[in-house]
């Protein structure tokens, strides 16, 4: 065979699958921080995950319609999506507290929580016990939230405080959320699967909004206002997940997640020039010892997959 037939092409459309996720998921905290001047977070939630809602709702009555849905996608969806609205609830709310650069650090504190419900309900991946890798990546990343949290100059406020608090809390629930999908669509189509979520959720966040809400406050909004609300829902929630299945399922998960380590950096970037949002230098440096503790993990995950 010649060299050129060894050769592997890229795969064009992951790639862009994969930049097209990134570029909304890096978007959707700049337009919730944005909306906090207009909403509270209970009515933005609704809002938001209720255009996400309508954009897979075509695709999900298609599904039925041509007898492609698994039934059981309806009570299986259950438990990811009572997790789904205590962790969209809780994303939301953090950026009332802190800004958008900061809460997507934190978020990824969700890596050491989703290791740990792994090694407990996924056989196949407690080999990971016996990686030095796997370990140091924690390792690395419990350091990293934690340098982060401690070195930003007004931590010890009580606003501050309660942002780190529920965006904690909020990456325990991502975990909870992601570990629950999986165990509950092993067998079932993941995009069946989120559509089915979205309207257990848009259900959980009207009960929410209704109860703690003041919803007559979207009634005043202006034209780009509502605007921010229908993009953010189609492209940060609806369309980031549909671009993120297919780059997984035409590459595998490992290239997927290490791109979206670089989430944070893209947020800090268009924060600090839109919101003036600031990290100071050992933030930074702990924020890079965190993604780089995540990357080593990752990279466990893949080598055990390779060797089983």
């Amino acid at each position: 065979m010649s060299d050129h037939g060894k050769i592997r092409k890229v795969d064009f459309e992951a790639t862009f699958a994969c930049i097209g996720a990134l570029t909304f998921w890096s978007l959707g905290p700049i337009f919730i921080k944005y909306l906090t001047g207009y909403l509270d977070s209970w009515t933005q939630n609704l809002l938001r995950y209720s255009v996400a809602s309508l954009v897979w709702l075509p695709f999900l009555v298609f599904s039925i319609k041509k007898g492609r849905l698994n039934t059981r996608v309806w009570r299986r969806a259950v438990v990811p999506g009572v997790a789904n609205v205590i962790m969209q609830s809780l994303f939301a709310c953090a950026f009332y507290y802190i800004g958008p650069a900061f809460m997507v650090l934190l978020a990824k504190s969700s890596l050491v929580w989703i290791a740990g419900f792994s090694l407990i309900f996924f056989a196949e991946e407690r080999a990971l016990v016996r990686s030095k890798r796997f370990w140091s990546g924690l390792v690395l990343s419990a350091m990293g939230v934690i340098g982060v949290m401690c070195f930003k100059k007004d931590f010890a406020t009580a606003r501050t405080l309660t942002g780190i608090v529920i965006a904690l809390a909020m990456g325990f629930m991502w975990a909870v959320y992601i570990v629950s999908v999986r165990i509950a669509f092993r067998d079932i189509d993941s995009r069946h699967g989120f559509s089915v979520i979205s309207i257990y959720t848009v259900a959980g966040l009207f009960v929410l909004a209704l109860l703690f809400g003041e919803v007559g406050d979207c009634l005043k909004m202006g034209a780009w206002q509502w605007a921010c609300v229908v993009i953010s829902g189609a492209t940060a929630i609806a369309l980031s997940h549909t671009l993120y299945y297919s780059a997984m399922r035409r590459i595998g998960a490992t290239i997927p997640a290490l791109v979206m380590l670089a989430q944070p950096f893209i947020v800090f970037a268009i924060s600090y020039v839109v919101f003036r949002e600031s990290l100071n230098i050992l933030q930074l440096l702990f924020g890079v010892v965190l993604l780089a503790g995540s990357g080593l993990a990752i990279w466990a995950q893949e080598h055990l997959r390779r060797e089983s």
